[in-house]
């Protein structure tokens, strides 16, 4: 797995550089220092993953990933920054990032979560997806929940970061079984994806 690293803070790009490439699935193809730098490593590289910081000198972070998905859709980007706040999320998001996670995320965490995305699931840091539940403390939780006691299963583990593949391992069920549980239960919550499947369980 290619991945490149945008971020203006030399010492995070070493860091990040020496720690990933220890992974022998991951290498790190490039690390550079603002969005326009990381739109020519698309170029050259074509990364499968982007880990992107959002505030950078010429080009942020935003701007480069609004682009580069227009440009190469295919490229999965996931941010990494200390910016928790909804605004910066919620831009993010809509740019196309499919990823949104805090600096202070664990290395083996973090490889964990990477390798998630690459293989097609969102990943959002669970501070991240309580900012964006929006849901005030001591809220009153709804009373009907349509989902069995599996389909709950289920949609923790999504709200966690966990692939298909993941959660069939952890229940001892086929990933075939995922699926299918997993369209049921957008269907049922008449929601589009993971993503939102992740929000909706924080909410509760």
């Amino acid at each position: 797995m290619k991945i490149l690293i945008a971020d203006d803070d030399p010492l995070v790009c070493r860091s990040l550089s020496m720690l990933l490439s220890r992974e022998a699935d991951m290498t790190v193809t490039e690390t550079v220092s603002n969005g326009a730098e990381a739109m020519a490593a698309c170029k050259k590289h074509l990364p499968d993953v982007i880990l992107m910081d959002i505030q950078m000198p010429e080009m942020d972070g935003i701007q480069a990933t609004r682009r580069i998905k227009e440009s190469w859709p295919e490229i999965r980007i996931m941010m990494l920054t200390t910016f928790k706040d909804e605004q910066n999320i919620r831009l993010a998001l809509v740019a196309g990032a499919e990823g949104y996670l805090i600096k202070s995320t664990q290395v083996s965490s973090m490889a964990h979560q990477i390798r998630t995305l690459a293989s097609g699931a969102s990943v959002l840091d669970a501070d991240v997806l309580k900012q964006l539940s929006g849901r005030p403390q001591g809220a009153k939780k709804e009373s009907a929940d349509p989902l069995t006691p599996r389909e709950k299963d289920i949609s923790a583990l999504v709200a966690e970061g966990l692939s298909n593949r993941e959660i069939a391992a952890r229940l001892y069920i086929s990933e075939g079984t995922v699926r299918n549980t997993l369209s049921v239960i957008l269907e049922k919550l008449q929601l589009r994806d993971r993503t939102q499947l992740a929000i909706h369980h924080w909410k509760r």
